[in-house]
């Protein structure tokens, strides 16, 4: 009655039902039966296991087997059909049955048990024959007894769960023993516990079965859910208990990724709604945009900036959006002589930001000069003044003021200013004219010049005298002065300026005057020696004019080598594009636009002084697909920076040559910015040829060399200067062609890069270890001077990439250089190749070999490879001492295999030393190829720079010689 009147109950057990179900998979149920079982009896001509149709405990009609032999000691068997497992490797057999009280029956041999066996197979094999009814093959589970017996009428069922494992057929017979019992075989259930599929922390499972006591489960986050990045991020994982129950919580790493946030119970991401936002990973709630923003879609994990509005780079994502700030206002200028204060007020809108910044320019000037100095500073000024220092006199400028903050860089918008004209003061001295020379010794000149003229009630007060190569100042207070201690023989550049109470006047043009030479002593001797040197100066010129008319003729009558100009054409000059007024002018006349749909990127191989170096395919319509380099300009860059990226295209724009970096063109109509060149395969020359030490023959190493004097001479006619000559800015493709690179004059090095360099007096960064003495000393940058760089690319080639002048400092490099000292050759280098290596680098520059001269040579060299088998040992060594002259380590002076190895710069290899058990130096000095081979060490040139190094460390004992 309860049952019936409450109405959740049948809900309820319909629950516990389905959760039975789900931890439960039956494999046979013979409650559910309803035609007959038709199971195996043995001995097959004495059957004694009847089937029958019966009622179960709850009165429900359910096939049974009977069995009564309380008279026999035989054994009656009773086989199931066969029954496949499944996923499963442990089951379980739940039987139902009735058992008689042998007291009730008083038969001697009546038992109240039977046994449960059970035998595997991978198919439905059996037959009454086989297998053979007995324990083995059979497996015994266990003998069954009943808890209940029937008594006088009085029936009572019995209920006995047994578990099979482990199981690893595909299926399996059950089998029942009888031996003398009374009993009745109600049902029998066979299944395997699994647990259900799980949903929890934002982690889905599936449907396990457990094979053990404890099955770990891997599963995988939910829709929109995501593992954190990191190394100790780990898939979600739970434990699957062998009753079919998870165990324990989840190990889940699962978070909602950002623009989402939990669901109810944690089992699912729900995504924020649009005009919401969340930035991170994980716990958290969706928050309303911040002003100016808001999101396109649901699930964001940013809000968009409305048009004209822009977080930098530093804001959070919760900051509201901002714009750049209104112009300055009310600009005041202050006039002292030539230097300018300028102040202004603070602009109505700062953009709704607080770091507000003023940058100060001049947009305009008559007359002009680059001496312009600023204080504080000209860019970054948080205060609103400013003061112009080095203005011309008497000169218009005007001044612009821009209000700059931390999103002005992103705006497409110039920053807004303000400008004022003036024009400065008038009082200072005018230009000092007439600059002469009165006398002159070998150490001492002696100059006059004309008193200016001043037009106003400011007099002169002194003169200021400079003179080069290193400009040095002398004052005086009369219109003449004498300048001592200068060399004799030497050429001077002198200028001269008044000053007056106003300030200085601008210097006078440069004039040049020269000391005389040793032993002259009077006028009349000086007067001669210059006569005469002017009279051979213009026999020497006409010579010179009249052989260069020739060999002029001579190449435009030729076709070159390289092929890339016909006869009766005259060579093209290079025509710097800063010589241009607009810079967008010279790159559209010396570089092809390309549209930025023809690129693909694939990816980043580098960076450079701009932005990012890539590698991509260029397809142009009609055109074949090709891979090219691919230069672009980082976002946020200066007019100033884009004239100086562009620069370099409209350098390269120029050249045509087979060993010069052909420029494919550039993309200047979208962001960002790019130049695209030919794909080198084999990158710098210098890492290259590192790389594959002693990889190649002296016959290739002087055809990379004829590669790059070639590219180098076609330079040198086009009358273009490279400055920067080094095997780094050598680029090689795969049929090791040798390319001329690196054309941007206008960059600017840092002490930390990887070329380091020195200022000169002038300003300026140089890389000293390739450059000419008087390109250092002078800033005096020829053809002669990229010949002197040519001879330490020829050095870097031959010794394979090695430091020019090694660990030596800049300056050591300076001094020794100075005092003669030239690079010795390097190992196996050919006593021709160093011949021409001190060749181009004479001191004086008019000695040193043009680059037809050394393409010439080094075709002789080509034609003739005999001449490359002659090394300095064999042939004449030269008159110039060897700085390095060090021997390899001895054993004594190493203290470990690391130490040797970084020694003779092998490194690379200290791992595979390491682990091949090579930990000692005694080991190290007995190794032989074949070891090296088992090392690792397969490039010929490493193993004969090895095995030279051991030779060298049983030889030399003693610590090696000082550098000096």
């Amino acid at each position: 009655v309860i049952c019936q009147e409450a109405e959740p109950l049948p809900a309820y057990w319909a629950s516990v039902t389905m959760a039975i179900l789900q931890v439960r998979k039956l494999l046979m149920n013979t409650k559910l039966e309803t035609s007959d079982l038709r199971w195996t009896n043995h001995p097959p001509e004495d059957p004694q296991w009847e089937e029958l149709s019966g009622l179960d405990d709850e009165a429900n009609s359910v096939r049974t087997y009977e069995i009564c032999t309380p008279d026999s000691l035989s054994s009656y068997w009773l086989r199931t059909r066969w029954i496949p497992r499944g996923a499963a490797t442990t089951l379980y057999v739940e039987m139902r049955f009735t058992m008689v009280d042998c007291a009730s029956l008083n038969t001697r041999h009546c038992k109240e048990t039977f046994n449960l066996y059970y035998y595997q197979s991978d198919s439905d094999e059996a037959t009454p024959t086989h297998p053979a009814w007995m324990e083995n093959p059979y497996v015994k589970v266990s003998t069954v007894a009943a808890d209940h017996l029937m008594k006088r009428g009085v029936r009572r069922s019995n209920v006995k769960l047994l578990r099979l494992a482990p199981l690893v057929g595909a299926g399996l017979y059950l089998a029942f023993q009888s031996q003398g019992a009374c009993m009745a075989l109600l049902s029998v259930r066979v299944f395997y516990r699994k647990c259900p599929p799980l949903r929890s922390a934002f982690a889905a499972f599936p449907e396990t079965v457990p094979h053990s006591l404890v099955e770990q489960a891997q599963g995988v986050c939910v829709e929109n859910a995501v593992t954190p990045p990191g190394e100790q991020s780990q898939p979600p994982s739970m434990l699957c208990g062998e009753d079919g129950q998870w165990v324990g919580q989840p190990t889940s790493s699962c978070a909602c990724r950002p623009g989402y946030v939990a669901g109810e119970t944690n089992v699912r991401c729900r995504a924020c709604p649009s005009g919401q936002f969340k930035p991170g990973l994980g716990p958290g709630v969706c928050t309303l945009c911040p002003d100016r923003s808001n999101t396109l879609i649901p699930g964001s994990a940013y809000c968009l900036c409305h048009h004209g509005f822009h977080r930098a780079d530093a804001d959070p994502p919760h900051a509201a959006c901002t714009g750049p700030p209104s112009a300055p206002r009310s600009i005041v200028s202050q006039i002292n002589n030539t230097c300018v204060t300028l102040e202004w007020s603070e602009p109505l809108d700062r953009g709704g930001r607080g770091d507000l910044n003023y940058r100060g320019l001049v947009t305009s000037c008559s007359p002009c000069d680059d001496s312009i100095l600023y204080r504080p500073a000209q860019r970054g000024l948080t205060r609103r003044r400013v003061s112009v220092w080095g203005l011309r006199p008497q000169s218009k400028y005007t001044f612009t003021v821009q209000s700059l903050n931390g999103v002005s860089a992103l705006s497409q918008s110039e920053p807004a200013s303000d400008s004022v004209n003036v024009t400065t003061s008038r009082d200072v001295p005018p230009a000092v004219a007439g600059l002469r020379r009165v006398a002159s010794s070998e150490s001492s000149l002696s100059l006059e010049w004309n008193v200016p003229v001043v037009q106003n009630q400011f007099q002169i007060l002194d003169y200021q005298l400079r003179y080069s190569p290193k400009w040095q100042y002398v004052s005086s207070r009369s219109s003449s002065v004498v300048v001592t201690g200068l060399r004799r023989a030497a050429r001077y550049r002198v200028q001269v300026r008044g000053r007056s109470q106003a300030g200085y006047g601008s210097f006078s043009p440069e004039s040049s005057f020269s000391t005389l030479p040793e032993g002259v002593g009077s006028q009349l001797v000086v007067t001669a020696a210059l006569v005469s040197m002017g009279i051979l100066m213009l026999v020497a010129t006409a010579i010179l004019a009249l052989y260069c008319y020739r060999r002029r003729v001579k190449d435009s009558e030729l076709t070159d080598r390289s092929g890339h100009y016909q006869m009766g054409q005259t060579m093209k000059v290079y025509i710097d594009p800063f010589t241009y007024e607009d810079a967008n002018e010279a790159v559209r006349e010396f570089a092809k636009e390309i549209e930025a749909s023809f690129v693909k990127i694939e990816e980043v191989i580098g960076a450079g002084e701009f932005g990012e170096v890539c590698r991509g395919r260029l397809r142009v319509p009609g055109r074949q697909e090709n891979y090219v380099a691919i230069k672009t300009l980082k976002g946020g860059y200066t007019d100033k920076q884009r004239r100086d990226f562009l620069s370099e295209a409209s350098i390269m724009g120029q050249f045509q040559h087979p060993n010069i970096i052909h420029l494919e063109g550039v993309i200047t109509t979208s962001c960002p910015v790019m130049i695209l060149t030919e794909f080198m395969e084999n990158g710098a020359l210098d890492s290259f040829l590192r790389v594959n030490d002693g990889q190649f023959t002296p016959i290739q190493l002087v055809g990379m060399l004829r590669g790059i004097a070639a590219g180098m001479k076609y330079l040198s006619d086009m009358s273009f200067v490279h400055r920067d000559l080094a095997a780094r800015n050598i680029l090689v493709n795969s049929n090791l062609v040798c390319k001329v690179s690196d054309f941007g004059l206008s960059r600017f090095l840092t002490e930390n890069s990887s070329d380091p360099t020195y200022t000169s007096s002038l300003g300026g960064k140089i890389p000293i270890r390739w450059t000419a003495p008087e390109a250092i000393a002078y800033r005096r940058f020829t053809s002669a001077s990229d010949g002197w760089s040519y001879g330490i690319v020829m050095w870097e080639v031959m010794s394979y990439g090695e430091r020019p002048y090694w660990d030596m400092s800049n300056q050591d490099v300076i001094n020794a250089v100075e005092q003669d000292y030239r690079l010795p050759p390097p190992p196996e280098c050919p006593a021709s190749l160093h011949s021409l290596m001190l060749d181009c680098w004479q001191k004086e520059r008019a000695n040193r070999p043009r680059f037809c001269d050394i393409v010439s040579a080094l075709d002789r060299l080509i034609r003739k490879p005999a001449s490359l088998k002659v090394t300095l040992a064999e042939g004449h060594s030269g008159s110039q001492p060897l700085l390095d002259q060090r021997v390899p380590p001895s054993l004594s002076s190493c203290g470990s295999v690391s130490e040797w190895l970084r020694a003779i710069k092998m490194e690379r290899y200290e791992p595979s030393f390491l682990q091949s058990g090579f930990t000692s130096l005694d080991v190290v000095s007995q190794l032989n190829t074949d070891d090296l081979l088992r090392v690792g060490v397969t490039l010929a040139g490493h193993q004969k720079k090895i095995l030279t190094s051991i030779q060298t460390l049983k030889v030399h004992k003693a610590p090696p010689p000082p550098l000096y």
